[in-house]
């Protein structure tokens, strides 16, 4: 689908405004313009439930074997020296993340009707690039706040021990929100939509996403079944919402063998 057109010279910037808003907003909702066949559908679950699979099996694991274990090697907690992992744990904050997502998404939208012509439809594929990155980490973002108020996990020596088995389901404070971390959610589902979107850019996206899990492990936030929980929730969430922009032809499209594909 073409974008509309948005020439300063058939109408206001007020209005072409308001146009590119609504198509940009508008084609989010609408109905797929491709039809999801079997392969897509399939290769879709399969890779689900494949990572899901992964995941739990890692998650039992590091549980029984390495998480009380692994809290026991990390410097103590307040130590001075751990400055820079406090900066570093900050790029992973969800807030900051979707703020800055939501940024890129409004200034391109308000630029647009003042972009040359000949070029427009770039930036606005552009746009649709960032809504999907902003659309992967908020959905993971939620689904995350979800589980952790169904799972209600302790932290690292909340009750006065390192004890990877403190479980409160529905406790509803900070304290029991341990699992998933909602830092590796937000930094693996803009990993896995940078990856996406951008392939050259992969290798750095999840390095970073590995850093800022590491910072909740050194800073004593969260067990290593933690960051591993919410690394499966973002790229979960990632993927899903990246089908549903495929099924819509916005920055993706569905390949024959069931592939999805950057358009």
């Amino acid at each position: 689908m073409s974008a509309p057109d948005t020439s300063p010279s058939s109408s206001g910037y007020i209005s072409q405004l308001a146009l590119v808003g609504k198509f940009s907003l508008g084609r989010l909702v609408r109905r797929p313009q491709t039809a999801p066949d079997a392969a897509s559908r399939q290769r879709l679950w399969r890779e689900l439930l494949l990572l899901i699979g992964i995941g739990l099996g890692a998650i039992v694991i590091l549980m029984v074997a390495f998480d009380a274990y692994e809290i026991g090697l990390m410097p103590a907690r307040g130590t001075p020296s751990m400055w820079p992992w406090r900066i570093v744990t900050e790029f992973g904050q969800d807030e900051y993340v979707l703020g800055l997502l939501a940024v890129g998404v409004i200034v391109t939208i308000l630029i647009a009707p003042l972009w040359p012509e000949a070029t427009r439809s770039r930036l606005l594929n552009f746009a649709t690039h960032v809504q999907y990155a902003f659309f992967a980490v908020l959905g993971s973002v939620l689904v995350a706040q979800v589980l952790k108020y169904i799972i209600g996990r302790g932290r690292p020596f909340v009750g006065g021990k390192a004890n990877a088995f403190n479980f409160d389901p529905f406790n509803g404070t900070p304290a029991y929100f341990s699992m998933p971390s909602a830092h590796a959610v937000t930094a693996f589902a803009l990993a896995f939509a940078v990856a996406a979107v951008w392939p050259r850019w992969r290798v750095p996206a999840f390095i970073y996403a590995v850093v800022i899990a590491l910072s909740r492990l050194v800073l004593l936030a969260h067990h290593p079944s933690d960051v591993v929980a919410g690394a499966v929730v973002g790229l979960a969430c990632a993927m899903l919402v990246r089908y549903w922009f495929a099924a819509r032809r916005l920055g993706f499209r569905l390949g024959k063998d069931g592939q999805i594909v950057p358009r």
